[in-house]
């Protein structure tokens, strides 16, 4: 069996016939002495599995003490909450669509009440994992801030729509990227994630809510 060797001077690692144990001989590289040690001597090379938990010293005792990273982003109550909100949303949209199709201060309200656990329920999924996560009021509170300025990105569209856009086709090549632009940047400030990530969660929110308008039996925003 070979023996794994460390030369002391110039760190060049390389295997030795184990019938060399215990004799001195030149390194190969650069020629300084060097002992072979024993099988039992021998330098151990820790994979990456001993790495993982901070690493381990030839006792095999831990040098460093791993740091322990948290997982949970929302705490149970507020995934309730927001579950139940979601689902109380589409009942009362289902239930009352007509009343939310002529009325533009109830279907405001709507957004207002149903972007929050939107926000909140993509950042959950859509989060990178090597970066801490946002919880409690914080979380709460940048949920809210991209949930306002989704808000107001429907606004400024239907703005558009009652004042600009005509229905043509070609107009959107020009609505669509700017939208889409700002949409995915409000995430990529508040909750801090990367922007092709940003954009995702801009999407899944105007799918949803397109989804809810379907539902209540509003018009499509284009049409």
């Amino acid at each position: 069996m070979a023996i794994t060797v460390v030369c002391v001077k110039c760190r060049a690692r390389f295997s030795v016939d184990e019938k060399f144990a215990g004799r001195t001989g030149p390194c190969p590289k650069c020629k300084a002495p060097i002992r072979i040690p024993t099988k039992k001597e021998e330098v151990k090379v820790h994979g990456g599995e001993d790495f993982a938990t901070g690493g381990r010293d030839a006792a095999g005792n831990l040098v460093l003490k791993p740091i322990a990273r948290s997982e949970t982003q929302l705490e149970p109550m507020q995934v309730v909450a927001m579950v139940a909100t979601v689902l109380a949303v589409l009942l009362v949209t289902w239930l009352g669509g007509g009343i939310l199709a002529r009325s533009t201060f109830l279907s405001a309200v709507g957004l207002l009440v149903i972007s929050p656990p939107l926000a909140l329920a993509a950042y959950t999924f859509l989060r990178d994992d090597e970066k801490e996560p946002y919880r409690g009021q914080e979380l709460l509170v940048r949920g809210g801030v991209c949930a306002a300025g989704y808000v107001i990105l429907w606004g400024a569209f239907a703005w558009l729509g009652g004042t600009v856009l005509t229905g043509e086709l070609w107009e959107w090549l020009f609505v669509v990227p700017p939208f889409l632009a700002l949409g995915g940047a409000l995430p990529t400030f508040a909750l801090d994630l990367d922007y092709d990530d940003g954009v995702f969660h801009y999407a899944f929110y105007v799918l949803v809510t397109l989804g809810l308008r379907w539902t209540a039996g509003m018009p499509w925003p284009w049409s």
